[in-house]
């Protein structure tokens, strides 16, 4: 027996919130059946076409280490670095800088969204055949 990925939860101090901004760098979308409200608790967003979504859950107690799992991802229409300041300008915090680690062309920055959860933007497709 097998299991699959549902969904990914992450816990956060204002779901609805946190989901609205994730809906701008995801570009995932809240169930049309069950719209995600301000006064959730838990909010969730799908990715367009069906696939495993994000549920943003409440939870009592702040963020106090980094995390042991986080997203990484690879932009679908923008270059890294376009990317980089395009979430940037959403709102996202620089955490680290890893371009160039493995030689030119390479790596990945660290950001982290609005309630400090890491996440890190990798290479486009396009850069990586190019």
């Amino acid at each position: 027996m097998t299991c699959r990925i549902s969904h990914v939860t992450v816990d956060c101090d204002q779901p609805y919130e946190l989901s609205l901004w994730w809906e701008q760098v995801l570009d995932y979308h809240a169930d049309p059946d069950d719209p995600n409200e301000p006064d959730h608790e838990e909010c969730l967003l799908l990715p367009p076409g069906g696939g495993q979504g994000v549920l943003f859950i409440k939870v009592p107690e702040a963020k106090a280490v980094k995390n042991r799992l986080h997203f990484d991802l690879r932009p679908t229409d923008r270059t890294r670095d376009e990317e980089i300041e395009h979430v940037l300008g959403l709102g996202a915090t620089f955490i680290a800088d890893h371009r160039g680690i493995h030689g030119p062309g390479t790596g990945w920055v660290v950001l982290a969204d609005p309630e400090g959860n890491e996440f890190c933007i990798l290479r486009s497709d396009a850069e990586l055949t190019a």
